[in-house]
């Protein structure tokens, strides 16, 4: 079990209107230094489908994929000990402060990406800010249930809100 601050800063800029949290980086995005970095994860093909966009490789492709898109990306996690990338072993955690995008960015709406990112937001970010956040099914290789296919169906709202 290690002791990990959140080591990526958020991604938002004025012009952010969508906001998806996740719960905290894996082993691999902090490795890269960016979300969703495991090459498994489906996150980014699923919002390149979504936004009928190429799907962003670099991180410099990400970060501008996300800003021309209006979404704001960060974790509902600022620390916790964790092993290795298991969520379910997540303790002692800390939430990140959403008033630095809050209060720059008019977000119209904040999704969390699975079950995880559900649970914590609920805990220690919605008493704060007062506002609810939609559940979308995790991108995380581990949702085997789901589908490619599956997961762009139910991402699709991001774009259509």
């Amino acid at each position: 079990m290690q002791s990990i601050v959140h080591p990526i800063p958020p991604v938002f800029d004025e012009k952010s209107e969508i906001l998806i949290l996740g719960s905290f980086p894996s082993v691999k995005s902090r490795e890269e230094g960016f979300f969703y970095g495991h090459p498994h994860n489906r996150f980014w093909k699923v919002m390149a489908a979504v936004f009928e966009e190429e799907t962003p490789r670099t991180v410099q492709q990400k970060r501008a994929f996300l800003l021309r898109n209006r979404v704001a990306l960060w974790d509902v996690i600022a620390s916790c000990e964790i092993e290795g990338s298991s969520d379910a072993s997540i303790k002692n955690a800390s939430a990140n402060d959403l008033s630095v995008i809050l209060a720059k960015a008019d977000i119209r709406q904040i999704y969390v990406n699975g079950k995880t990112a559900q649970k914590y937001y609920l805990k220690y970010l919605k008493p704060l800010i007062g506002r609810d956040a939609v559940c979308l099914p995790s991108t995380s290789p581990a949702n085997a249930a789901w589908s490619l296919e599956k997961l762009t169906e139910a991402w699709k709202r991001v774009r259509l809100t």
